[in-house]
């Protein structure tokens, strides 16, 4: 009697040119697949359903959610082991023969039904694309998770972007340290000093804005459309002494009010303004600055060939967003009367970043559990896996673009060198 393994092999074979690319293990305890290969466990007959009625990234996607479907050993590279393999040996399409062989297989393996209820946590959104009601509602879905699971996840900065690694050799210095480190470069890139004006644009949980108060004794209004985020970093800057140096403002970018700022700052936020409304976002933050200004944006981008986000992305994390190549960026800002003065890549530094909060996740997996449940840690633990691979891989960028706001005359007051944005 053939087992499940048995006829999965034969089922694989009208769709894959070569062997089977991952080792699977199927609900009845049978093997089949190159014994070098990932480990991919099929929990029952469902997880095949999930992709039979939605045969891709995002069905995929849910069988893992789910459970139905799981990954032996560390998700990141078994992805990476699966992905290549696909990449060497790429699906075919089936000839009408091979589509009814392929269906009656289906049959036996009893994968036939309705389908699957699809999990919990997808995104809903509704209303005119990049409305201020419609962005509210995306990054609620996304930064309102909690802000006590967001404190399990992060380092006590409460850093949600991309760190800054000086020393990643040296096994002492901590995700938190990288974290520091990066703050105080955004901060001398800035030229902030005592007594400066600074605009936080998508503030997260006030990493930025705490550290220029309180080490640069900067003035700092900080804007975000969460309203945790919003009430969290009011009380955080009260428990950090510098409530007199900063504001918080519940509100949309666009209606961010006030000019003349000596410094912007829009740390991983300009993924969520959206294609058509970069270009005005550019212009506001020209607008907010004085002449001499100078404006701080780190931002992901995607490869020149790369889709960014992706089906998963878009339904479960981070709705709405949007990326593009960094060269793209930077004639946006420059369009809107900006110099752009330096880029500089932090891509590997993306990677090691995203594989600490990973390592933090399954070192307290049982704490998230506890707090957002088994499904949402699952969305979680794929988001970060396939988001480390697309940084180290290349399908996506992160970067530091530097512009200032130049005077009439065409003054900047920019440094002669950066050298100490890097010696202090």
């Amino acid at each position: 009697m053939k087992t499940a393994a048995d006829r999965l092999t034969e089922l694989a074979a009208h769709v894959f040119t070569g062997p089977l690319p991952v080792r699977v293990r199927a609900w009845d305890g049978s093997q089949a697949g190159p014994d070098d290969a990932p480990v991919i466990t099929l929990r029952s007959p469902q997880a095949l359903r999930r992709l039979l009625w939605q045969p891709s990234e995002l069905g995929l996607a849910e069988a893992y959610i789910t459970g139905n479907l799981d990954v032996e050993g560390d998700l990141a590279r078994a992805l990476s082991q699966a992905g290549q393999s696909v990449r060497d040996q790429p699906p075919t399409r089936p000839r009408p023969a091979a589509l009814a062989a392929a269906a009656a297989l289906a049959l036996r393996l009893g994968v036939a039904g309705p389908p699957p209820r699809r999990p919990d946590g997808r995104a809903h959104l509704t209303g005119r694309l990049h409305s201020a009601a419609r962005d509210r509602a995306a990054i609620s879905h996304h930064y309102d998770l909690s802000n006590e699971f967001y404190a399990l996840l992060l380092d006590e900065s409460m850093a949600y972007s991309c760190a800054y690694w000086t020393r990643p050799e040296d096994p002492a210095y901590t995700l938190a340290d990288a974290q520091r480190d990066k703050l105080e470069l955004i901060c001398r890139k800035l030229g902030l000093r005592a007594g400066d004006r600074l605009l936080d644009v998508g503030c997260g949980w006030g990493s930025l804005t705490i550290h220029a108060a309180r080490e640069h004794k900067v003035r700092v209004t900080a804007v975000t459309l969460s309203r945790a985020q919003c009430n969290f970093v009011t009380e955080r800057a009260v428990r950090e002494g510098v409530a007199d140096l900063v504001d918080v403002r519940l509100r949309h970018w666009r209606h961010a009010e006030g000019g003349g700022y000596d410094a912007a700052a829009a740390i991983e936020m300009g993924e969520h303004v959206g294609d058509a409304e970069y270009p005005a976002f550019a212009a506001k933050l020209h607008d907010a600055l004085r002449p001499e200004g100078r404006l701080l944006i780190q931002q992901m981008s995607r490869g020149a060939h790369a889709p960014g986000g992706g089906a998963f992305i878009e339904s479960y994390i981070a709705p709405d967003m949007h990326m593009r190549p960094v060269g793209r960026t930077v004639d946006l800002l420059e369009t809107a009367g900006l110099e752009v003065r330096s880029s500089e890549s932090l891509r590997e530094h993306y990677a090691t970043t995203i594989d600490a909060w990973r390592a933090t996740l399954e070192r307290r997996w049982g704490d998230v559990e506890d707090l957002v449940g088994e499904t949402t840690g699952r969305v979680w633990r794929l988001y970060l896996a396939g988001a480390s691979l697309a940084f180290s891989e290349r399908r996506m960028g992160v970067d530091q673009i530097l512009a200032v706001r130049p005077t009439r005359e065409g003054t900047s007051a920019m440094p002669t060198t950066p050298t100490a944005w890097y010696t202090g």
